[in-house]
């Protein structure tokens, strides 16, 4: 019953309800509390698919030194970062460093096997593999590579590890239980970056061949060899392995997207200058391409044959290899400084400008 009194031109209401009235509320407020959730959940997975990435937080670090790939240990929240002659250890979350890896000249890649307590570094003008322990980050031993080891990943499906060596246009295959050397598989032009799809195929570009080779992990034999035209220069790449689509980054500023199972290009999108590392966030359906001018283009995967540039966001000049945290969703890039670049000569056309010292940190970019 709903009874109304007017008391001096002010109207005062009594509302009483009985059982079924009160159903009728106690239900509208149910659908009006779902329909809020409901919106909440739409606002977040549309900002994760449109966009909305920006700077987080700045890691410094410090120190001297050149730095290439970085690798993100989402479980363990740790980033190994290449830097110098040495690996910088972080928290994931606090950026602190608590550890380093030292002895590893010319360092450019960290490969995680977690289930192994082990990890592997390149080191390239050593021509080896360092194998330290996970927890003490003590060095445990090494292996004989071809000559300048640049990208390494760890393949779960062979529990093997594939060091891609730039100065002999081959791959070190090393077992990543025992560390010993299972073999060498010749490739056919220089490598650049790797990946695998957890089901016995290892992928990885030939950067002066424009193509990218399929690897039989178990057999240690490439079975594909598939052209990436228009796609010149291939340097980064991930995959989404449910999917079977590799991103792969190109000099000529564009991403190819690859069938992993016939090497057909599916598309191409447009992405900064100076690409040199992809990630891919199957949390998302992200795909990303960090690039040296100073931006990292955000692709979104709307199906497996439909892709879309969602934005590219401001890093910092250098900024070309990234690592992805799957738990967070966030991108770290490591970056520097750098003073002016020297003059060109007949023997330098195109100098590197000097990175400043104390300049290296790790950029967090997230959604």
């Amino acid at each position: 019953m709903i009874s109304s009194a007017r008391n001096g031109g002010t109207v005062h209401r009594a509302f009483i309800c009985g059982p079924a009235q009160w159903l009728i509320i106690g239900a509208k407020e149910r659908a009006l509390r779902l329909s809020a959730v409901l919106l909440l959940t739409t606002a977040i997975l549309a900002g994760a698919a449109g966009g909305g990435y920006h700077m987080i937080t700045k890691f410094q670090i410090g120190g001297e030194g050149g730095w290439d790939y970085a690798t993100a240990d989402a479980d363990a929240r740790r980033l190994y970062v290449s830097h110098g002659t040495q690996v910088e250890v972080l928290d994931l979350d606090s950026g602190t460093v608590f550890g380093k890896i030292s002895d590893t000249p010319g360092v450019h890649g960290i490969a995680i096997a977690a289930e192994l307590n082990r990890g592997f570094i390149s080191a390239g003008r050593a021509s080896k593999v360092k194998i330290f322990d996970l927890k003490t980050l003590k060095t445990t031993g090494e292996a004989a590579t071809g000559r300048n080891p640049d990208a390494i990943i760890y393949d779960p499906a062979s529990k093997r590890v594939f060091a891609f060596n730039g100065g002999t246009a081959n791959a070190t295959v090393i077992d990543a239980r025992s560390g010993n050397v299972d073999g060498t598989i010749p490739l056919g032009g220089r490598p650049e970056f790797a990946t695998a799809d957890g089901a016995g195929n290892v992928y990885v570009n030939l950067e002066d061949k424009s193509a990218v080779v399929k690897i039989d992990s178990q057999q240690m034999t490439t079975s594909e060899k598939w052209p990436l035209a228009p796609c010149e220069e291939p340097s980064g790449m991930a995959i989404d392995a449910q999917h079977h689509r590799l991103f792969i980054g190109c000099s000529n500023k564009m991403m190819a997207v690859v069938n992993a199972e016939n090497g057909k290009v599916i598309t191409t999108l447009p992405i900064g200058q100076g690409v040199d590392a992809n990630g891919f966030d199957p949390g998302t359906g992200l795909a990303f391409s960090s690039n040296g001018e100073g931006t990292l283009t955000v692709v979104h995967e709307d199906t497996p044959d439909k892709f879309k540039v969602v934005e590219n966001v401001k890093t910092q000049r250098g900024a070309r290899t990234m690592a992805l945290d799957l738990k967070t969703h966030n991108v770290l890039l490591p970056v520097a400084d750098f003073g002016p670049a020297p003059e060109a000569t007949a023997e330098q056309p195109r100098p590197r400008p000097a990175i400043m010292a104390g300049s290296f940190a790790v950029l967090v970019v997230g959604p």
